[in-house]
């Protein structure tokens, strides 16, 4: 099977940021089939026409269009129509039997559309967020103008798919308030690579030994994305009540994003910078198991909103591989599930003195922490294993190549 993926913000394990793509991809490759990406070069250089790449089998044509998290939402929005622009004709020059695209952002759908359309194809799409509401929660999309279109937008991308990838049960049940058919609907969440999170205890030991203020003292951790919506600022408030309760534990905040300069002030403010509350630049994905073996324990966090509980955050299941509990500040599915099998915390998300007194009990408690551990790891290996969701995958867009639509050109 020929399989066009589009992803506008695919990483490798060398770049920062989520690798979903990537590892979905080359276990595509793996079990025989060709995967040609079409994504972005997001490095502001002297890139400015397509190049191409080949990563663990997978050919990746990049079209340099910059990006930053620090940009603001209308540049952003300029970034995602450019991108799809350019993208478009370069999907449809690539001789395919299926078009995968994954969002976000939504835009992602006109050039799979568009690449589908011309080679008579299926086309799969995946959903990542729950677009537009989320924007539209959070005030940042208040025009009813843009409103309107981005909803059209949304029933556009699912009225061209012969089936829809939902990473979760929250994100299958706003697609299905759309009126798409729920046995076209497959949920794969976000998996664990095993594999990689899996290593010697002395990778985590020498990443302790490198900071002095670590040495052996229990560390909390959160990797991921430092936006308006991550809510990072809740372990900095976490930070400051723990300094009279446990003050020898550490949280570490790793990332980038809009909000990092913010949060790094109000720990100023808090007085817990560099004290018991630190902050790294965003490592990429090959250096992250030393980190997450490092951790005592790891975190998961968005600002109080519902909205937000349908996600399905790569720090939740790389915690899950790394055998680590992990700790999340909202409700929906994975608190459902930390609840159900014990592998992490469920915290308040407004009462920070009764999250840190919850907090601060479990790190102390080596028994509960081991049991937690081991009960993540179960999660790792009989749920979301990505050898296992890669070949759901599978089975979908083969799927979708054998339906009526996907015969091809004759």
């Amino acid at each position: 099977m020929r399989i066009a993926y589009l992803h506008q913000y695919f990483n490798t394990p060398e770049m920062p940021g989520g690798t979903r793509s990537y590892e979905m991809a080359r276990r595509l490759v793996a079990r025989g089939h060709e995967v040609n990406m079409v994504t972005s070069w997001r490095e502001d250089d002297c890139r400015r026409d397509w190049f191409e790449t080949e990563e663990a089998g997978i050919r990746v044509h990049w079209l340099p269009v910059p990006y930053s998290n620090k940009m603001g939402f209308h540049e952003r929005i300029r970034a995602f129509f450019r991108f799809a622009w350019g993208a478009a004709r370069k999907a449809a020059s690539l001789p395919a039997d299926v078009v995968f695209a994954t969002s976000t952002p939504l835009t992602i759908s006109l050039p799979a559309a568009y690449a589908a359309k011309r080679q008579n194809i299926p086309m799969v799409f995946e959903v990542r967020d729950l677009w537009p509401e989320l924007p539209i929660a959070v005030g940042a999309l208040k025009n009813p103008v843009l409103r309107s279109a981005a909803r059209k937008l949304e029933r556009f991308a699912y009225s061209q798919s012969e089936h829809i990838v939902a990473l979760s049960p929250g994100m299958n049940e706003g697609i299905v308030k759309t009126g798409f058919p729920q046995d076209r609907i497959a949920v794969i969440p976000n998996s664990c690579d095993i594999d990689l999170f899996q290593v010697p205890i002395e990778k985590g030991m020498a990443l302790r030994r490198k900071f002095e203020w670590l040495g052996n003292r229990p560390l909390v951790i959160y990797a991921g994305t430092f936006g308006r919506i991550n809510g990072v600022g809740y372990l900095a408030k976490l930070a400051a009540e723990m300094l009279d309760m446990a003050n020898d534990v550490r949280f570490l905040a790793v990332g980038e994003g809009y909000e990092y300069e913010n949060i790094r002030n109000k720990a100023r403010e808090l007085n817990v910078l560099d004290r018991n509350f630190f902050m790294l630049r965003q490592l990429p994905k090959a250096e992250m198991p030393a980190l997450f073996s490092a951790a005592t324990s790891t975190m998961s966090t968005f600002i109080d909103l519902p909205e937000m509980w349908g996600n399905s955050a790569n720090k939740f299941f790389d915690s899950l591989a790394a055998a680590r509990p992990v700790a999340i500040n909202y409700g929906g599915w994975q608190a459902d599930l930390l609840r159900e099998t014990g592998a992490g915390l469920v915290l308040p998300p407004k009462d920070i003195p009764q999250a840190a007194n919850i907090l601060a009990k479990a790190i102390k408690d080596r028994e509960w922490l081991k049991k937690a551990g081991r009960a993540a790891f179960e999660l790792a290996r009989y749920r979301f294993s990505r050898e296992r969701l890669a070949g759901q995958l599978e089975k979908v867009l083969i799927a979708a190549v054998g339906s009526p639509s996907g015969s091809g050109p004759d």
